[in-house]
């Protein structure tokens, strides 16, 4: 599938629970995981490591981390991003922050290529370091699933369901 253009992508991308089962060739996950290597980080910390997941098995242990998780199940891929351990609460903060930027590289560079995501929280700590073998000092973050959309595949939305933008964009001041 032909790359979309940025603003294409932005106006595409959505959150995807429902996945019509195909696998997302190799040469598009490397793609996706290196957006996330290359987001920009708070001083260049780069406090993250991807663990990628294709495996149906180990996908279906993994959406059982969080009640938020099912579809990973179901997921082409799921991408898990650690964290190693912080030191103060600022620390934290920074990281979250980055953790975020790199979930969004995620997600717009596989709505460019036509894959879905869908993100998800985890609960059960101790069972995603288990299943994705993360050290017990580390922490696994966020899930963000990929799959091409079931029913409905990736195309720009004309009308977004947000705030309006002069409600949301101030010049000058608030």
């Amino acid at each position: 599938m032909p790359a979309m253009d940025t603003w294409d992508a932005l106006r595409s991308r959505r959150n995807v629970r429902q996945y019509d089962g195909r696998p997302i060739p190799d040469p598009d996950l490397t793609r996706i995981l290196e957006a996330a290597r290359i987001t920009p980080s708070a001083g260049n910390r780069q406090y993250w490591d991807f663990v990628v997941v294709t495996e149906r098995a180990r996908l279906q242990r993994l959406a059982t981390v969080w009640q938020g998780a099912r579809h990973v199940a179901s997921s082409a891929a799921t991408i898990a991003l650690v964290s190693p351990p912080t030191k103060d609460a600022r620390d934290r903060d920074i990281l979250q922050y980055d953790l975020g930027q790199a979930t969004y590289g995620i997600m717009l560079m596989a709505a460019d290529l036509g894959i879905g995501s869908g993100h998800s929280a985890i609960g059960d700590q101790d069972a995603a370091r288990e299943i994705l073998g993360v050290p017990g000092d580390h922490t696994v973050e966020w899930l963000v699933a990929l799959g091409y959309p079931a029913g409905r595949p990736l195309t720009p939305v004309e009308s977004i369901d947000r705030r309006p933008f002069d409600e949301v964009v101030h010049r000058e001041q608030f």
